[in-house]
This record gives C-alpha cells, sequence and structure tokens, in this order.
C-alpha cells in the first residue's frame, strides 16, 4: 500500500509494515478501549491536537458524516487527543460522534509519544493518522504539521487498498 506523507514524519512513528504499538485508554463514557482488542478488523487511530477546535472538528465531522466508507471497509474508528473523558464525552455529545474517542490524559500524551506525534512543546497531539490492518499492522500513515487538515481522500484510498488486499 502506497504511504502517504504530507508532512515529514517525526522519529518513533510506527512506519508502514510495522506492528502498531498497542495502547488502553478510556473513552469518552469511561470504558477502558484497547488496540489489540480489535485484531480481525481494520482500525484507523485519528490523532487530533483538542476537542472543540476548529480544523479537529472539520476533519471528526467529515470522518462522521462518511462513516459508512469505514465501515464498509471492515474499519472502527479510534480518535484520541489529550484531553479528557469528560471534554471527550462533551464533544463527543455536541457533534455527534459516535465513533470512540480516547482520552491520552494521562500520563499526559503518552500513547501520541508510542507514536511519535506528541508535540512536547505545545502539550498537544499532531495530525496523525494511522490505519491498522486487520492483523495490527500499519498499512497508511500520514502526519500533519498544525494547522494543517488531513486530506481525507487519502483515507478513502488506503481503505480501498486494503479492502482489495483482503480480496
Amino acid at each position: 500500500m502506497t504511504e502517504v506523507q504530507q508532512a515529514p514524519v517525526s522519529v518513533g512513528v510506527p512506519q508502514q509494515g510495522q506492528t502498531a504499538p498497542d495502547f488502553e485508554l478510556l473513552n469518552q463514557y469511561g470504558e477502558p478501549v484497547r488496540l489489540t482488542d480489535y485484531r480481525g478488523v481494520n482500525v484507523v487511530v485519528v490523532f487530533f491536537p483538542f476537542a472543540f477546535s476548529g480544523i479537529c472538528t472539520g476533519e471528526l465531522c467529515e470522518i462522521r458524516d462518511n462513516i459508512a466508507q469505514f465501515e464498509d471497509s471492515n474499519a472502527t474508528v479510534l480518535a484520541i487527543s489529550v484531553d479528557s473523558k469528560f471534554a471527550q464525552r462533551a464533544y463527543a455529545e455536541r457533534e455527534g460522534f459516535e465513533f470512540d474517542l480516547l482520552a491520552d490524559f494521562w500520563p499526559h500524551g503518552a500513547v501520541a509519544k508510542d507514536y511519535g506525534v506528541f508535540d512536547e512543546v505545545s502539550g498537544m497531539a499532531l495530525r496523525g493518522t494511522f490505519i491498522i490492518d486487520a492483523e495490527g499492522i500499519v498499512r497508511y500513515v500520514v502526519v500533519n504539521p498544525r494547522g494543517q487538515a488531513r486530506d481525507f481522500a487519502g483515507y478513502r484510498r488506503a481503505l480501498s487498498e486494503l479492502a482489495v488486499q483482503a480480496s
């Protein structure tokens, strides 16, 4: 699968073909969500800087409005920021997000660090997306700098390629 990168990737970012780092975080309802529990389905891990911010809201609303494309590709969306589970819940309710919003709150940004997308200066995650196949292998990576939204077409292409490979 073609790797699409719109910005230089940080050291420590899992690359295409590597096993995705496992994690367990609380979702907006306080329920634990562990990546390895999703073996057998594709997972789209979407790191975003902060709940209620403009670009992040636009990106997550685009996912919400096109969730059928993810479901048709046997993919689950897990969106992660350094916000608390309480902020994540308020954000999900306000925007109608039915996918999990995970709180990488404490230790602050630990999972974002594991994925090489934590910005130590600002204390937030960069806009990183990792599409992980049913066996837990990273198949798509994109990391965008602050202020630059991700291209939704890239998700579509990567998920289509995964569907073709699974056939």
